[in-house]
């Protein structure tokens, strides 16, 4: 049996083809789209085993100064980062507000310096530039008095 299209229905069909192709179309660029932030999500969230490269770079000229505390297993109920690391209070770790998870920072108070990577978020205090874990903390000195420390930090 042959039809013949009207000129209505030549018009109904071409707008239905061309919604199912955006239909498909769209659904695969939003498909896409949520899969890659939900890929960035997973990193951030729970970056495990590759939690160095959660976050972007940040510029490595970058230097701040200001007042540093530091804090041991007994600040951290958790035992656990918030970059998802589990805490280990010798390591040469620090807490940042803002810095990347993974951002390398030489410390440096009273002449002694330390490397040191962000895997925590912090410090909670106001005026307080950088939380150091009693590790890294010990190194430069910050351990004695008050626990606190004018420093000079630089992005490595």
């Amino acid at each position: 049996m042959i039809t013949t299209l009207t000129r209505g229905s030549r018009l109904r069909a071409a707008i239905r083809n061309t919604l199912l192709v955006l239909m498909i179309g769209g659904g695969l660029a939003v498909g896409g789209l949520a899969g890659a932030a939900g890929a960035r999500k997973d990193a951030n969230a729970s970056p495990g085993k590759d939690w160095r490269d959660a976050n972007a770079s940040t510029n490595s000229t970058q230097k701040f100064s200001g007042t540093a505390s530091f804090y041991g297993k007994n600040d951290e109920p958790s035992g656990e980062t918030a970059s998802g690391q589990k805490f280990d209070e010798d390591a040469m770790t620090a807490a940042h507000r803002t810095l990347p998870f993974g951002t390398r920072l030489k410390v440096t108070h009273a002449g002694k310096s330390v490397v040191v990577t962000v895997n925590d978020r912090g410090p909670f205090v106001k005026d307080r530039v950088l939380d150091l874990s009693t590790g890294a903390a010990r190194a430069i000195g910050i351990t004695e008095d008050q626990g606190l420390g004018q420093i000079v930090a630089e992005v490595q």
